[in-house]
């Protein structure tokens, strides 16, 4: 079967929502160049309604360097009927994100992945994150745990998961991977970028078998808030990453 032919259906409601598909799209482009994808699972989602309960969402078994604008689906998180669609969304990621959107309305962007230092976090018993260096702590006091895996994201699984996050941004999925809330791609994009190479430093000086050299609470603390009013940091990524996109591969974007 050819790429043209994996091609999902495209409905009328194609053209609506352009810089928004555009934006999660580039965000689906950039997590595969980082190699945070897995395969064809995984999942992103951005809320294009204000009470949250309508979202765009990847299509089912779409390689995420491969995602285009068009082709991201407009979904209704309180639709019993979506799983009834021709072009039906990947079971788990429907539950997961429905019952985010659903009953997390200020989470509107949404990314899912199980890139390989997030997930090794996720892995130990103790998976919280010692403020180390600025990336770490960047997350610190941001960072919810669920410790309750009750198997894959489906049906009480997915709606359980909304408990956990709290207030946070941030929710280490034990035994499953990373998921990451923003008010906008860029803003969740940025995080998910930093947030695996705050992981990637973490497990690297664990591994290292030495002492840690964890910096005290107040600095930690301040050098948080040092990071949330830096300024417009990740409106400026993404616009870089776009730039990139526009010469390499502008295909995202149709």
């Amino acid at each position: 079967m050819t790429v043209t032919e994996m091609t999902p259906h495209r409905g009328p409601d194609v053209l609506d929502y352009h810089e928004e598909r555009a934006e999660l799209a580039a965000a689906f482009r950039w997590t595969a160049r980082w190699n945070m994808h897995e395969g064809v699972s995984n999942h992103f989602s951005l809320a294009v309604s204000d009470d949250g309960s309508k979202f765009l969402m990847n299509p089912n078994c779409r390689h995420f360097s491969l995602v285009r604008a068009s082709e991201l689906l407009l979904l209704d998180a309180n639709d019993p009927e979506t799983m009834d669609r021709p072009d039906a969304p990947d079971p788990t990621a429907w539950c997961i994100h429905g019952a985010m959107h659903r009953n997390i309305p200020n989470a509107r962007c949404i990314l899912h992945v199980h890139p390989k230092y997030s997930t090794v976090l996720a892995a130990l018993a103790d998976s919280s994150m010692p403020p180390i260096d600025q990336n770490t702590m960047r997350f610190y006091g941001r960072i919810a745990i669920d410790d309750g895996f009750q198997g894959l994201g489906l049906d009480e699984e997915a709606e359980r998961i909304t408990t956990t996050l709290g207030n946070r941004s941030v929710l280490v999925m034990g035994n499953h991977g990373v998921m990451i809330t923003g008010e906008t791609v860029a803003q969740a994009l940025d995080e998910l970028y930093y947030f695996e190479r705050a992981c990637e430093t973490l497990i690297t000086a664990y591994s290292t078998g030495k002492e840690l050299r964890i910096a005290p609470h107040e600095v930690a603390e301040l050098t948080c808030r040092q990071w949330a009013e830096y300024g417009s940091l990740a409106d400026n990524h993404l616009r870089e990453l776009r730039a990139i996109l526009d010469v390499e591969k502008p295909d995202y974007r149709s």
